[in-house]
């Protein structure tokens, strides 16, 4: 695979160790705690030779599990499953496979802009002071970047033409490992059903609609986009659809769903919205049909509440009052 690395600079001369630390993706925090669930931030600080990235594609390294990408606003999500060469425990269930490598498509993010692709994991069965290389590569129209080059033990990785992406394993706190960790969101459809339930949510209805279990939930600082479940029932004679939902605390609300194909999953948005049959019930909720609120004016926060409304072809609209809950927790206080 041909690898090109270009660095333009300008004003100040500046060293070239200063070149080969900017010039390169890398995480923003360059460490990650033993056996804790985090959210790890890849930055892409450039294009290919000046051309615009439109896909960035990372593979995930043994150890790192449980991978949930963050959605980004005009891009395209895939998530490619793989068979893991070790068992993981996850809350007491056994897991042998999941994501192996996480896709952003179709967006185009200029040469003269930087910005971070950020995936949620767990590191698991590596221990304090080892590497975790996830090498990475940039599609841009006809040309690419891939930093891919990973060290051998021992080596230095800044010694490579084209290095992968690192993270450094550090000892987990004690104090931090005395209860469960329930310090990340959650996207995918191996999250627990119970995380799609809220207790004491309230009950909007129109016409043969009713809403109920609606939430959101708490968001990062500085993340862009938020998520939204509820259950939708229609009880009348005649079928229905969710045809679009707004919110005066995003720009748009838009109806996704994410759903495997072969070894992929997928999320793409419902320009049609979702059918909600007669005498039927659709859930939104991880790893199905959600509602994405784009370019949030605010991160929602824990314990607010998000003001949505829902129209349905035939029901009309309906307010709705999403509370917030933690990230990782629901209405039970536990996943």
């Amino acid at each position: 695979m041909k690898t090109k690395m270009i660095l333009a600079v300008t004003g100040l001369c500046l060293s070239a160790g200063w070149q080969q630390a900017e010039a390169h993706v890398s995480f923003a925090t360059p460490n990650v705690t033993a056996e804790k669930t985090t959210v790890i931030a890849l930055q892409v600080p450039h294009g290919c030779d000046g051309q615009p990235t439109n896909e960035v594609r990372i593979s995930l390294p043994e150890g790192f599990v449980f991978a949930k990408p963050q959605p980004k606003p005009g891009w395209q999500l895939e998530i490619i499953t793989g068979t893991y060469a070790k068992t993981y425990d996850n809350h007491g269930d056994k897991v042998t496979s999941g994501p192996v490598e996480i896709r952003w498509k179709g967006g185009e993010l200029a040469d003269a802009f930087y910005d971070t692709f950020n995936i949620q994991g767990k590191v698991s069965g590596i221990e304090a002071g080892a590497n975790l290389a996830f090498p990475t590569v940039q599609l841009c129209g006809d040309k690419q970047e891939a930093w891919t080059d990973v060290a051998k033990d021992g080596a230095d990785p800044h010694t490579l033409k084209s290095p992968a992406p690192t993270l450094r394993v550090v000892a987990a706190d004690t104090a931090a490992q005395a209860g469960h960790d329930h310090s990340a969101m959650h996207m995918d459809a191996s999250t627990s059903a119970a995380e799609a339930k809220v207790e004491n949510a309230g009950t909007y209805t129109a016409g043969d609609i009713t809403v109920t279990s609606a939430y959101a939930r708490a968001m990062l600082p500085g993340q862009p986009v938020g998520g939204g479940y509820l259950t939708v029932t229609n009880k009348g004679a005649i079928d229905d659809r969710l045809v679009s939902a707004t919110s005066p605390s995003a720009g748009t609300v838009e109806i996704h769903e994410m759903a495997m194909q072969g070894e992929t999953m997928r999320m793409r948005k419902l320009n049609d919205g979702v059918a909600v049959p007669a005498g039927g019930t659709v859930e939104l909720k991880p790893g199905g049909f959600h509602l994405m609120f784009m370019k949030v004016k605010a991160p929602f926060k824990a314990g607010d509440s998000v003001l949505l409304t829902l129209t349905f072809e035939k029901a009309g609209p309906v307010e709705v009052l999403l509370p917030v809950k933690a990230a990782g927790t629901t209405g039970t206080g536990h996943e």
